[in-house]
């Protein structure tokens, strides 16, 4: 990647965290100078040079940029671990009012009743561990994983796993024996397997499918599969519970040769 996209990938990513355009781009132009004025940032950046005193301005109060009162004005950004740091800060305060003000919004009942099985789509790598992580912190009996992907064995994940009590089952296969030995030298508490399931495993399906990426069962009663999209590695899920949802009934099936023998399923 060279710098023009360097700097293009930093721009979209601070205007994600919540600076404007103008902002996060007189921001990246500042952290490519010692120090500059807003006509060497005007130059650099492309931002009319009436706008760059705007943003330094919003730049300064959020403690991202210092200023020189000289004539002309010289700008710098602050050091990149510090500049980090804030955002990182204001990005959480953020995140809690959000929570704050989400949790104080009314619920509107449902009148329908609640129906038997229950089965949800999801999207996005991020959101699919976290309700891994959800899930697994809920168990009360049982946790029973089948990890497809190595990609997906991240430390949030292995922490998650060595955080289940010691009453709880706690059961993870892996496609590979490598991988299993990875796991059980991650997760030592757990029993650990190669997976039997021929359909996790085939060689000789073409490198461009859609493959298996993980597989939760919880307390034999809430089922989590996800697939990996092999063109950009994003990850997509299903979600059921209930004990009365066929897919959980055929996941205890499939999954019965992982489970602790003298509770596998007849």
């Amino acid at each position: 990647m060279n710098t023009s996209n360097n700097g293009e990938e930093a721009i979209d990513i601070l205007q994600q965290l919540g600076l404007k355009e103008y902002e996060a781009r007189c921001f990246v132009g500042l952290a490519r100078l010692d120090t500059g004025t807003a006509k060497k940032l005007s130059e650099i950046t492309e931002v009319p040079r009436t706008r760059v005193y705007d943003a330094i301005r919003v730049l300064e109060a959020q403690g991202l940029v210092e200023v020189q009162h000289s004539s002309p004005q010289r700008f710098r950004a602050v050091p990149l671990d510090e500049a980090t740091e804030t955002l990182r800060d204001q990005y959480e305060e953020r995140v809690g009012r959000l929570q704050s003000a989400l949790d104080a919004v009314d619920i509107v009942g449902d009148d329908e009743e609640s129906p038997t099985q229950e089965i949800w789509a999801m999207s996005g790598r991020d959101a699919i561990e976290n309700r891994t992580n959800r899930l697994i912190g809920a168990a009360k009996e049982e946790v029973v994983l089948v990890v497809a992907d190595e990609t997906l064995l991240t430390d949030d994940l292995t922490e998650t796993l060595n955080g289940v009590d010691d009453d709880i089952d706690l059961v993870i296969g892996a496609l590979s024996e490598p991988l299993r030995e990875e796991l059980e030298s991650a997760v030592p508490r757990a029993t650990t397997f190669v997976s039997g399931l021929e359909w996790l495993q085939d060689r000789d399906v073409p490198a461009d499918e859609t493959g298996i990426g993980r597989l939760l069962l919880i307390d034999r009663s809430t089922i989590l599969v996800s697939s990996i999209i092999p063109d950009n590695k994003a990850e997509q899920a299903i979600f059921g519970e209930g004990f009365g949802n066929g897919l959980v009934v055929i996941a205890r099936r499939l999954m019965a040769q992982g489970l602790i023998p003298a509770r596998d399923p007849q």
